[in-house]
Formats: C-alpha cells, sequence, structure tokens
C-alpha cells in the first residue's frame, strides 16, 4: 500500500470512491450526499485543504481530507478530519487507520496543534482521538451527535480549551453534516 500528501488521482476518482463507499455502507443517498460534499471539498482553497490517499496497485483505495477549523481568538492551528473513505475491497485491513496515522504525522510536522473530528469515538481512539465537549471546542454548527466530537494535541500539549467560536471551509457548512 501506498501513502501520498498529494493526490495522483483526479478529482473525478476521488469522488467516487467516497460516492461509493459511503452509498454500500449507508445507501445510495448518503454516497450521492458525501460524494458531493467532496467534489465541494476539493475545490477549497490549497491552504485550507490537505488531500492524503492510499493506494494499491495504482489504485485508489483510500481518501481523507483534513480542511482548517478556524478559532479566530485562538492562535492555535486546527484542522478538521472530514471526510474519510476506504474502499469497500480494502476495509477490515487497517488502510484507514494507516492512512489517518499518516495524515496526523504530516500536519504534526507542519506545526498543526490540533486535529478535530466528528465520528465514531471507537474508531476514531484507535488512532489517538478522545472526547471534546463542546465548551472545550464549539464547533461551527450544532452538533446532531456531541458523543462524536473527539480530537487530539498533535503538539505534545494537554488538550486544553479552543476560545471563541470556530468557522469551517465553506463546503462542511451546511447543518446536513453536523
Amino acid at each position: 500500500m501506498g501513502l501520498s500528501d498529494e493526490s495522483a488521482f483526479s478529482a473525478d476518482t476521488i469522488v467516487a470512491l467516497f460516492t461509493d463507499s459511503f452509498a454500500a455502507s449507508e445507501g445510495a443517498e448518503e454516497g450521492a450526499l458525501i460524494g458531493g460534499l467532496v467534489e465541494k471539498m476539493l475545490e477549497t482553497p490549497a491552504q485550507e485543504l490537505c488531500v492524503y490517499t492510499a493506494s494499491d496497485a495504482g489504485r485508489l483505495i483510500g481518501c481523507i481530507c483534513f480542511s482548517r477549523l478556524d478559532y479566530p481568538q485562538d492562535p492555535r492551528q486546527v484542522m478538521l478530519l472530514s471526510p474519510v473513505a476506504v474502499a469497500t475491497s480494502a476495509q477490515g485491513k487497517g488502510v484507514g487507520q494507516a492512512l489517518i496515522t499518516h495524515g496526523l504525522n504530516a500536519l504534526r510536522a507542519e506545526g498543526i496543534d490540533m486535529a478535530i473530528t466528528y465520528g465514531d469515538p471507537a474508531f476514531y481512539g484507535r488512532v489517538g482521538f478522545s472526547a471534546l465537549t463542546e465548551e472545550m471546542a464549539p464547533p461551527p454548527l450544532p452538533l446532531s451527535h456531541p458523543e462524536g466530537w473527539i480530537g487530539q494535541s498533535l503538539s505534545g500539549a494537554d488538550l486544553s480549551p479552543l476560545k471563541g467560536p470556530s468557522s469551517c471551509v465553506a463546503a462542511l457548512n451546511k447543518p446536513d453534516y453536523w
């Protein structure tokens, strides 16, 4: 398996991976929703988005996106991990965990202070994420499942509350995703 910081894959290939993997696990409607999200995410300016891919024999088998989560009243740099997809045929083989670990290490090397995601605490806990409260890290929009708001320090410092309200990239700024 190869892990890459820069995509050797077209936007269409990346969108298809997300659409197909979410449709297989959550249904066609969710696949279309997340595929549309990724299409918009890939239009995000490069300084606000990091995309990491996993491939096997030249075929895209996983992709993750980290986008800027801005806390204007706080000096720390925060990135939001969302979304994550692994091809159905590659699931359960450690691809997602390897890809997330790779992305977190790359962000750490860039001096990013904290990573946050909104997902399954059991899965993301395997790669170092732990529970956050909305007071500790105010989300950009109301959360429908606050137990899924999780994060980790990338700087080695203990997690401490982020100051002020937050904002996310335009593609994620919809209640449907929160």
